[in-house]
């Protein structure tokens, strides 16, 4: 039997044992899509936070084109993706040509390999994403969580050329240079949240009224809160609501959070080693996130915030790179690269041709891999932390087909 024979017949037996489960609780197969599927899609809420959506998007979209930024192409496969911090079951994968490749989960490292070219500012991808987040062990709806979701991945090129030998011998300097592109990355995507809002405050106030919520058009800056001075106060669970509840802001960050291995830590390499992972503080981690929370309309309180944005400056010496790859635990020996190969090539597998391309470098000798700051923002996460209130309830609420882990045995469609 051919595969796709294989695949098709695995669906049906799947789709009799739950039409089976559903008859026996005294249900129906077409009450189940019109409870799950039908009635939403026909219904005003759904209508009105696709009509939010649409201005979210179209504002974001003139406003990245508005600064300069590229658009380039979605990628949904590839040997690598991003490894992420945070668990999901497994990465999907799809044989293809005698290659197995990986399904995306972020655009991450694609975005850097797409600034290599010094005459792009930047570029921003509405990109796919697949992370198949674990359900909730008590199979308690968390709301929040979708495994299929879209992204807007942003990268712009920072082109300060701050060589290995600075790095190690000029930290004031180098310090000075990196809380600029800090404050300016804060500007960046502060002005892309406030030029976002006022699209929606002003096409879509009868859709906010609708769904029982209103949106505050931020100023900036956005209030600021480090990590660790959040995590020392409240523990490590719930710093980011505890956070939202400090400030009357829609709108906040939080800095210096210790998580992907591209996220410049600063120092991390020494001229007599590297740092220590307990002397590595807040202050030294370049990343950050932008949380939010919506405001019920009647009332004007605030739900609890979620993180809806998540970025920061890269790692960019080929040195620092495959340090926090080894030291992140996404590959397992070092590097040896002559004569233009990786000698090594079957212990560093998929990793191999991102981490050549990091070490390479033009006529002049400097390396092509840019020095970076992005980040990427959740479409439905955001819309869902803006909307939420008395009639949108969870994630799935603001989408047609949101596959939350969650919410559905199956996924119809």
């Amino acid at each position: 039997m051919k595969t796709e024979e294989l695949a098709t017949t695995k669906i049906a037996q799947n789709l009799t044992g739950y039409q089976s489960a559903i008859k026996s609780s005294g249900s129906t197969l077409e009450e189940n899509i019109r409870e799950n599927y039908l009635n939403k899609w026909c219904g005003d809420a759904l209508f009105h936070a696709i009509s939010v959506r649409t201005s979210f998007i179209n504002s974001i979209n003139n406003f990245l084109t508005g600064e300069g930024l590229m658009n380039i192409e979605k990628v949904m496969l590839s040997i690598i993706t991003d490894p992420l911090a945070h668990d999901v079951e497994h990465t999907p994968s799809i044989s293809y040509k005698g290659q197995e490749y990986v399904t995306t989960h972020s655009m991450i490292y694609a975005k850097f390999l797409a600034c290599f070219n010094k005459n792009i500012k930047g570029v921003y991808i509405d990109s796919p994403n697949i992370r198949l987040e674990i359900e909730h062990p008590n199979m308690i709806q968390r709301g929040k969580y979708l495994i299929d979701f879209s992204q807007m991945d942003i990268e712009l090129r920072r082109n300060r050329n701050i060589s290995l030998d600075e790095y190690l011998n000029n930290t004031e300097k180098v310090k000075r240079i990196l809380k600029e592109d800090m404050d300016r990355a804060k500007d960046f995507f502060e002005r892309m949240l406030i030029a976002a809002t006022t699209e929606i405050a002003n096409k879509n106030e009868e859709d906010l009224k609708a769904l029982g919520v209103r949106i505050e058009v931020p100023k900036q800056p956005f209030p600021t809160f480090h990590c660790d001075k959040l995590k020392a106060k409240y523990g490590n669970k719930l710093y980011e609501v505890k956070a939202g509840e400090e400030t009357k802001s829609q709108f906040f960050w939080i800095t210096g959070l210790l998580r992907e291995n591209y996220d410049l830590v600063y120092p991390y390499l020494l001229k007599d080693g590297k740092i220590s992972p307990d002397k590595i503080n807040s202050e030294m981690i370049y990343n950050y996130d932008i949380c939010a929370k919506s405001i019920i309309r009647e009332t004007g309180e605030h739900t609890p915030a979620l993180e809806l944005l998540s970025g920061g400056i890269r790692e960019w010496l080929y040195e620092t790179i495959v340090e926090r790859l080894l030291d992140n635990k996404i590959i397992s020996t070092r590097p040896v690269i002559k004569d233009g190969n990786v000698e090594n090539i079957d212990e560093i597998g998929g990793y191999a041709p991102f981490i050549l391309s990091a070490f390479l470098k033009d006529k002049d000798n400097k390396q092509y891999f840019p020095d970076t700051f992005g980040g990427g923002i959740g479409i439905e996460r955001t819309l869902y932390t803006l909307l939420k209130g008395p009639v949108i309830n969870k994630v799935d609420d603001i989408t047609y087909f949101g596959k939350n882990p969650d919410s559905h045995q199956i996924y119809l469609f």
